[in-house]
Formats: C-alpha cells, structure tokens, sequence
C-alpha cells in the first residue's frame, strides 16, 4: 500500500505539471486522437473499396484496429517511463545513477517518472472505433464476453508494456535504442491490427511461437466474431491472451531484474 500510495503521488505530481498549460494539453490530445482517426479513416475507405480484406469486413477490422489502438494507448500512458526511446537518454546521460541513490524501488519510480497524459487522445479514439465495430458487427455478448473484454485489453497492455521494459533494459548494454524493438512494439501495433491470415507463414509462425502476439488479440477477435479458425489451433487458444500478456511482462520484469543488478554507469 505504500508503494501504491507514492506511485499515486508520482503520477498526480506529473498529471498537475501537464494541466498547467491547459490550451496546449488539450491541442496536443486532440492532434493524438485525429493521427489515430485519419488512419483509420484511410484504412475504412481502403476496405470499402474493396469489401473487406481476407473475408473480414470493415467492421471486424475495426474492432481489431480499436482494441489494439485502446490497449497501446493505456500502456504507453503507464509504461511511458520505460519507453526506450525516453528511457535512453536516462543510460546515457547518466541521470538513472539518481534514481537508484533513492531509498524507493527504482522500478516504482521509473513507472512514476512519466504519465503522459495526452495518450488518452489515443484511448478515447480507440474507444469511439471500437463501439462503432460493435455496432457494424452486432456482437451477441454474452456474459462471458464482456467479462473477457477487459482481460483482453489488460493482457495486451501488459504484452506491450513487457515489450517497453525489455527495450529500456537493452540500454543498459546498448546505451542507444535499438530500431528492434520499434519494431515489436510499434510495428506490433500495424501487425496485430489486421486478420493475421493476410501474412505469410514465416510471419505468422515468427508472431505465435516466438512472440506470441497472435493469441493477444487476432484468437480473442475470433471469439468475440463468433469466426471459424483457419488455423485448427485448439479452442481454448481464444482465451489464453491475458495469460499470455502476463507471462511476456514478467519474463521482461525478469530481465529488468537482471539488468539493474548488473547496471554499469557511463559515467556522464
């Protein structure tokens, strides 16, 4: 609790310093939110051109694109302190020695050193795509479904914070960011925003086996659609995305681990 309550307080000191400038805050959240909804926009007018893409329709594509658009929102505004690109100049600047002269857990502090507000653009414009998919689509929810929904959003928000931990902690050795992980994260996004039977195998195989992004998003969609898998992978796949998203998380939490323990300062 005590270390809830200070990353509470580092998050509200950091959310007070963005609204002191309220004109800016809110143009910047707006520019975040039109970026995400001419993409999608353009992605729409591409679909209708051509009824859909791969036997998905526009609104099942929307709904891929909104929960991967809302989740990467959510997560860049958590796990912006360990974003790699943020988290870089930390290395090599030599600032992180500060951090860890602190009596507080520099994990806890990394998580309250940035909470960039302006992401709810993104997460209010994933929000507004994905309750129009719905409405393309006419899911019937079920009880089940909508208790899900939230585990899906939370398994891919830990995915993809996973992924930010694990390119912050590459900079240990690194000092620079690596264009890798972009393109994990980043790319993830484009990738986990379509039916993943559009790429081919080696691309396919490379996102189930080795970084697991199919199940997160792509298996959870064929649930909520009620759509057939052309794969054969068993049922149960469709549920297995929060599981995922946890384990990934923790196995860069892990190799968060190792690398503080080994941190060496450059000495700036």
């Amino acid at each position: 609790m005590k270390a809830l309550r200070l990353y509470l307080w580092l998050v509200l000191i950091q959310v007070r310093s963005q609204m002191q400038y309220r004109v800016g805050f809110l143009l910047e959240t707006l520019s975040v939110a039109l970026g995400s909804i001419i993409s999608f926009v353009t992605l729409a007018l591409v679909l209708q051109k051509f009824e859909g893409i791969a036997g998905w329709s526009l609104g099942e594509v929307a709904f891929l694109f909104a929960l991967v658009e809302l989740s990467f929102g959510l997560m860049d505004m958590i796990f912006s302190g360990f974003d790699p690109d943020y988290f870089a100049a930390h290395t090599r600047q030599g600032t992180l020695d500060q951090y860890l002269l602190r009596p507080v857990s520099l994990t806890l502090q990394i998580f309250g050193s940035q909470f960039i507000l302006r992401r709810l653009g993104r997460i209010f414009q994933g929000t507004l795509i994905l309750v129009y998919a719905v409405q393309l689509v006419n899911i019937e929810w079920t009880v089940g479904k909508i208790l899900y929904l939230p585990l899906v959003i939370a398994g891919m928000v830990l995915f993809f914070g996973g992924l930010f931990m694990l390119g912050a902690t590459i900079t240990f050795w690194t000092v620079e960011r690596i264009e890798a992980v972009n393109i994990l994260t980043y790319g993830g996004t484009e990738l986990m925003s379509y039916p993943m039977t559009i790429y081919q195998d080696w691309m396919r195989r490379f996102f189930t086996y080795i970084v697991p992004a199919i199940f997160l998003n792509y298996y959870p969609s064929l649930y909520f659609l009620d759509r057939p898998d052309p794969f054969n992978m068993p049922f149960v796949v469709r549920f297995i995305a929060p599981v995922v998203g946890l384990g990934v998380f923790l196995a860069a939490y892990v190799f968060w681990r190792f690398g503080v323990r080994y941190y060496q300062s450059t000495g700036s």
